[in-house]
C-alpha cells in the first residue's frame, strides 16, 4: 500500500509539474500537441477548403515526423457549416474538453472573427487561412494568440482592382456577398478603385450563398459600368461568372473582376468560361520548383492541385510546429511570439514575416486565367503577370487599427 501511495503521489507531482511547465511557457501540455481544424466541409467553400485542407495539414505533420519536441501531434477537424455559432461551439468544446493547442480556421470571415475572439478568451493559438476580412488584424485583432496567414481583403484589392483601373477600367459596379467578407472586400476594393482615379457607380448585395445571380447581373449590366466587381467566392463566384457568360455581359464589352478566385473555381468553371479573368493569389502550384514539388505530393494524396487556402493551411501548420519545436513549449503566447521572430519560407510563402498585429505578410501574385489554347494540361490555368511584394500588397502596420499591437 505504501508503494502504491508513493507511486500515486509521484504521478500527481509529475502531472502538476508538467502543467506548471506549460503554464510557465516550458514543456508540452498533455504530452501531445493538438491541432483542431474548423472548416467548411460541405458548403460553398468546401472545394477550396474542406478535406483538402485536412490533407495539407497532415502533410505538414508528416514532414515533422509526426512529433514535435518529442511529443506526438494529434489532428482533428470539424465542419462550421458557414455558421459562426456552430464554429464557436466546436471551438469552445475543443478548448474546454480536448485542450487543443492550435485551431486552424477555414474559409468564412464571420466564423473567423468569432473563432479569433474565443481562442483569445480561452488562450488557444489561432491561425486563420480562409477568411479574408482585414478586421482580423484591425478592429478584431488578438495579436498575442491570433494570426492571419494566407491573404486578406487589402492584398486582394491592391492586386486585382488596382491593376484593372490602371489599364483604363475606371467605372465599377459591385455584386457583393451579403455578409462580413463580401462587404469588407467591396469596401477595400472600392477604396483602391477611387484612390487610383476610378469611380464606383453602384453596388448590390446578394444573399450568401445563392444559385441565381440573374437579377444582380442585370442591374450591373444596366449600370453601364466598365467593370463588374465580384466580391464573393467559391460557388457564388462560379455561379456569377457562368451566368454572366449566359447573359452575354462579357461579350457586350463589360469586364468581370473576380476579387477572390481560386484554382478550384477555374477548374469547376472550365477555361472557356474563366479565360481572361484577372485575379490576385497568394499561391500557384506552378510558380517555381518548390511549389511544384510540394503540389505534386499534394496531388498524389488528393487527386488535385491545392488552392491557396489549402497551401496556406500547410504553411501555417508547418511553421507553427517549427515554432513549438524551437520554443520547446506549446504555450500559445510563447509560440506566437516565436513565430514573429522567424522568417517564413516554405512551399507556400515567399519573403514571409509575421507582424506585431498578427498578419503574415508575404509576396502575392497578379495572375490571369489562360485561354484553352494557352493551357497545356489540366491545372495549367494561370499566367503570372507580376509579383506583388508583401509590403505593397498588405495594409501598412501604421495604417492599421490594432491598438493591442501598438502597445507590444
Amino acid at each position: 500500500m505504501q508503494f502504491l501511495k508513493t507511486m500515486l503521489l509521484a504521478g500527481a507531482a509529475t502531472a502538476l509539474a508538467t502543467a506548471a511547465m506549460a503554464q510557465d511557457g516550458k514543456g508540452i501540455s498533455d504530452d501531445a500537441v493538438k491541432i483542431g481544424m474548423i472548416l467548411d466541409m460541405s458548403g460553398a467553400y468546401s472545394a477550396l477548403d474542406g478535406q483538402g485542407s485536412v490533407a495539407a495539414v497532415q502533410m505538414a505533420i508528416d514532414e515533422m515526423g509526426g512529433k514535435v519536441a518529442g511529443k506526438p501531434i494529434e489532428l482533428m477537424s470539424g465542419d462550421h457549416q458557414n455558421k459562426a455559432d456552430i464554429g464557436s461551439n466546436i471551438a469552445r468544446q475543443w478548448a474546454d474538453q480536448e485542450h487543443v493547442d492550435l485551431i486552424l480556421g477555414g474559409a468564412n470571415s464571420g466564423v473567423g472573427i468569432a473563432l479569433q475572439g474565443i481562442t483569445a478568451e480561452k488562450n488557444v493559438a489561432y491561425i486563420n487561412n480562409g477568411g479574408a476580412t482585414n478586421a482580423l488584424t484591425n478592429e478584431n485583432c488578438a495579436p498575442e494568440t491570433g494570426l492571419h496567414w494566407t491573404y486578406d481583403t487589402d492584398a486582394l484589392a491592391n492586386g486585382t482592382a488596382v491593376a484593372m483601373v490602371k489599364e483604363g477600367n475606371k467605372s465599377w459596379y459591385f455584386i457583393t456577398a451579403d455578409y462580413t467578407f463580401g462587404h469588407n472586400l467591396e469596401k477595400t476594393a472600392a477604396n483602391a478603385v477611387k484612390a487610383n482615379g476610378g469611380e464606383v457607380v453602384g453596388d448590390v448585395a446578394a444573399p450568401f450563398p445563392t444559385p441565381d445571380f440573374s437579377s444582380f447581373l442585370l442591374q450591373a449590366q444596366g449600370s453601364g459600368a466598365q467593370v463588374i466587381g465580384l466580391a464573393n467566392a467559391g460557388t457564388d463566384t462560379q455561379n456569377s461568372v457562368k451566368q454572366a457568360q449566359e447573359f452575354g455581359i462579357v461579350q457586350g464589352g463589360q469586364k468581370l473582376a473576380s476579387l477572390l478566385l481560386f484554382i478550384t473555381d477555374v477548374d469547376a468553371l472550365g477555361l472557356d468560361a474563366a479565360q481572361g479573368l484577372t485575379l490576385t493569389t497568394g499561391f500557384y502550384w506552378d510558380f517555381d520548383e518548390k511549389s511544384r514539388e510540394w503540389s505534386a505530393k499534394y496531388e498524389e494524396k488528393t487527386g488535385q492541385k491545392p488552392s491557396m487556402v489549402q497551401a496556406g493551411m500547410y504553411s501555417s501548420a508547418l511553421q507553427y510546429l517549427k515554432a513549438v519545436d524551437a520554443a520547446g513549449t506549446d504555450d500559445p503566447k510563447t509560440v506566437v511570439a516565436k513565430l514573429k521572430e522567424m522568417p517564413i519560407e516554405d512551399a507556400f510563402a515567399r519573403n514571409g514575416k509575421v507582424r506585431a498585429d498578427g498578419l503574415m505578410v508575404h509576396d502575392m501574385y497578379l495572375a490571369q486565367v489562360k485561354t484553352p489554347d494557352e493551357s497545356k494540361e489540366k491545372w495549367d490555368y494561370y499566367k503570372i503577370i507580376r509579383t506583388i511584394p508583401g509590403d505593397d500588397a498588405f495594409q501598412p502596420l501604421d495604417k492599421g487599427s490594432c491598438e493591442a499591437a501598438k502597445k507590444m
